[in-house]
């Protein structure tokens, strides 16, 4: 009799940081709670060039792009790649979010004007404050259940 793996049937996800975040911890975290949920991830790694992120999103089409960011510069990141990801037809429609600290004002409000503006700029979900892994889960369970981001 012959054993094989069964596939998971979760979401396909890459999670990332940006090009000017070298921080991994955050994405070890992210992996390791994502693929405790069941879906299958694609961790690119720290200082990721915005061309790359986009050529391996293209190449692999995921159901969900997590961009992460503990340096404080997400906001302006964030607001950098979202355009280039969303130019591409393939991933038009694929759910993006962004979490971490993405404000160097260190203050919630600062956190709070950059997630307003990261929401605007189309941004499916935006992932801050003290709540934010729960609501993440909340985000990602919803989206595998087919409830539209």
């Amino acid at each position: 009799m012959e054993h094989t793996a069964a596939e998971p049937s979760g979401l396909d996800i890459v999670v990332t940081t940006m090009a000017s975040d070298s921080h991994t911890w955050n994405l070890v975290f992210l992996q390791l709670l994502l693929e405790e949920l069941g879906h299958r991830v694609t961790n690119l790694g720290a200082c990721v060039p915005d061309d790359v992120l986009v050529e391996e999103c293209r190449r692999r089409q995921p159901d969900l792009i997590v961009l992460s960011s503990v340096n404080g510069h997400g906001h302006h990141d964030g607001r950098r790649v979202l355009p280039a990801l969303r130019a591409c037809p393939e991933l038009l429609e694929t759910p993006v979010v962004i979490g971490g600290k993405l404000g160097i004002t260190g203050a919630a409000d600062g956190d709070d004007t950059a997630a307003r503006g990261l929401r605007a700029a189309g941004f499916d979900g935006v992932f801050t404050d003290v709540g934010a892994v729960d609501a993440f889960k909340v985000f990602v369970q919803r989206l595998a259940a087919g409830v539209p981001a």
